[in-house]
């Protein structure tokens, strides 16, 4: 008997680890009144990600919250976005407004850490950002704006190449004011 309890527990064990991480950020209890009453429902708002450039922020409602928890992953499926980390950070400083959010996200030092907080920091961490430093510039204490807000930061993100293919003439420029230096130090 025991050897076959003891499979049994190894099979339990080996659950297939799901693709995202999840975290919940936001459940609220909404009303709404009919005729007859009130009608209860959950709101959720939830995180996923890969902790390796991909993130998805989700807003769903249900009757419980499991249900409600389901679909707020689904729609952050739907919703996720690729993120441009350079040596675990963001290759630059960005500031984003989302209706009464606004959102400073800064670059930091290798081992530094996030240094954020709330909404900002799950999205960040979710995302695989290990240094960087954010700011919540309003007084905005609403977490779905705030998370909404650091997503639309994050999608402004561009590396250097991706700036120079996008802007011909500024890369140009860029290149050939690197050129003049790199020869005046050698005349020197």
């Amino acid at each position: 008997m025991e050897k076959g309890k003891h499979k049994l527990r190894k099979f339990r064990s080996q659950k297939p680890k799901p693709e995202f991480d999840q975290k919940i950020l936001d459940i609220a209890r909404v009303t709404r009144v009919m005729a007859g009453g009130r009608r209860f429902s959950f709101r959720i708002a939830a995180v996923i990600g890969d902790r390796k450039g991909k993130v998805g922020v989700g807003v769903a409602k249900g009757s419980d919250v499991s249900l409600a928890m389901e679909k707020a992953v689904n729609n952050a499926k739907k919703n996720m976005i690729s993120v441009n980390i350079v040596d675990g950070g963001i290759p630059h400083e960005v500031l984003v407004k989302n209706k009464g959010s606004r959102i400073l996200l800064k670059p930091a030092k290798v081992g530094r850490g996030v240094i954020a907080g709330g909404a900002v920091r799950v999205v960040c961490e979710f995302a695989g950002i290990s240094n960087v430093t954010a700011k919540m510039l309003s007084k905005s204490k609403n977490k779905i704006n705030n998370a909404r807000a650091t997503i639309n930061a994050l999608k402004q993100l561009r590396t250097k190449p991706e700036i120079l293919k996008k802007d011909d003439k500024k890369g140009k420029e860029i290149e050939n004011t690197n050129k003049v230096s790199v020869e005046d130090k050698e005349k020197k």
